[in-house]
């Protein structure tokens, strides 16, 4: 039931928040889903950064969040091009988006099994051996270049998001029966028109 009254507490609300400046719309993209040949592709250096760089950021971190993920690769969006976005808090700290472009790894120690997904094979989870600590080096949206360690979530979504613009699925860190597995699942639920 809406509330129909107009009182002036609510004329003035209503007038306060048409005065406040409207954040720009956020493009939600649609997440590639496994079995689309772009997923499976190395991207292409990013090569341009410029405004329109900046808006895919923003646009890709809106649709991670909106697809409740960690990390986000631009082949995920059907972007064949290495630029990918990482929040471990999954929004809750602004200050923790970071933005890799042209993403290396420089340093790697340590290992750790642990249970992971994927935006883009949803369903399916499997544990996956990485590094427990990483230390990549990058270019942010500006292209200013940067080094940054993570451990832990951070080290693994990093290597994550590095293996898709590299054309790599986490599917290919599992054993072949877990892999074939899921694979079959995927196929069974192409058949039935739900995936």
């Amino acid at each position: 039931m809406s509330n129909k009254s107009t009182s002036s507490d609510a004329r003035a609300s209503a007038a306060t928040e048409t005065l406040q400046t409207p954040s720009p719309a956020r493009k939600i993209y649609p997440i590639v889903k496994y079995g689309d040949a772009i997923l499976e592709k190395p991207g292409a250096p990013v090569r341009k950064f410029d405004a329109e760089l900046e808006q895919l950021v923003e646009d890709m971190f809106a649709s991670m969040y909106a697809a409740q993920g960690v990390g986000l690769a631009a082949p995920q969006i059907g972007l064949s091009v290495r630029i990918a976005v990482v929040d471990v808090t999954a929004g809750k700290n602004p200050e923790a988006k970071i933005v890799l472009a042209n993403p290396e790894i420089v340093h790697a120690e340590g290992e750790v099994r642990e249970e992971e997904g994927c935006l883009s094979i949803p369903g399916f989870r499997g544990y996956v051996l990485r590094p427990q600590f990483v230390t990549i080096k990058a270019q942010n949206a500006k292209g200013e270049a940067f080094e940054i360690r993570g451990e832990n979530l951070l080290a693994r979504a990093f290597c994550h998001e590095i293996d898709h613009l590299n054309g790599i699925l986490f599917l290919q860190h599992l054993g072949m029966l877990k892999r074939d597995l899921i694979k079959r699942k995927i196929k069974k639920l192409r058949k039935q028109g739900e995936w």
